[in-house]
């Protein structure tokens, strides 16, 4: 039997993403998000929503820019960090020995040593509630060459960190269970 929760934000996992902005006076910043996701194929999208008390809300309004990085599980003390700190008294690139690394693309900065970046310029705001979500249009996606296999992230080989909101735990991923548009195949066939 299930038991009710109520109307919470439990859905599980959320993504773990460092969002880079620029802040008024030009200073890189760093922001960790668990509220994000896809939100369209054609131009490719991704969303993220922030509260507007948050340092980065205003530089994206402001910059109509962002990026969202992926960090690989040996940096999840980084990435707590940047969720925890805020930009507007603290340096976090600085202090969580990071490099800020400008984009060529759109008006944001993301860090070097996360493996996979997105660079967003913004395409829709939406206010929600407490949060605003921010659809960013993907203008590209950088990796480092070793976390591909083919033309394609090597998710084994990226390691990304997810989060568990209610209990508040980082984890990382589990073991392959199956080809999406495959293993589902023998329920379609009957068998």
């Amino acid at each position: 039997m299930k038991k009710s929760l109520g109307p919470k934000t439990l859905i599980y996992p959320t993504p773990v993403w460092l969002v880079g902005t620029y802040d008024h006076s030009g200073r890189p910043n760093l922001m960790t998000a668990a509220w994000g996701g896809v939100c369209c194929s054609k131009p490719p999208c991704v969303a993220v929503s922030l509260q507007k008390i948050r340092h980065s809300y205003h530089a994206i309004v402001e910059r109509k820019a962002f990026t969202v990085s992926v960090p690989s599980d040996d940096r999840v003390k980084e990435a707590d960090f940047c969720g925890v700190a805020s930009g507007r008294d603290t340096d976090k690139f600085k202090a969580a020995g990071l490099t800020p690394i400008r984009s060529a693309l759109v008006d944001a900065p993301y860090p070097a040593e996360f493996p996979l970046v997105l660079e967003c310029k913004l395409l829709h705001t939406v206010e929600i509630g407490l949060h605003t979500q921010f659809i960013g249009e993907i203008l590209d996606v950088k990796i480092e060459e070793s976390m591909l296999d083919g033309e394609n992230p090597d998710i084994a080989k990226l390691r990304p960190i997810i989060y568990a909101p209610g209990a508040r735990k980082y984890y990382g991923l589990g073991e392959f269970l199956g080809t999406g548009y495959v293993i589902g195949q023998s329920i379609k066939k009957g068998e």
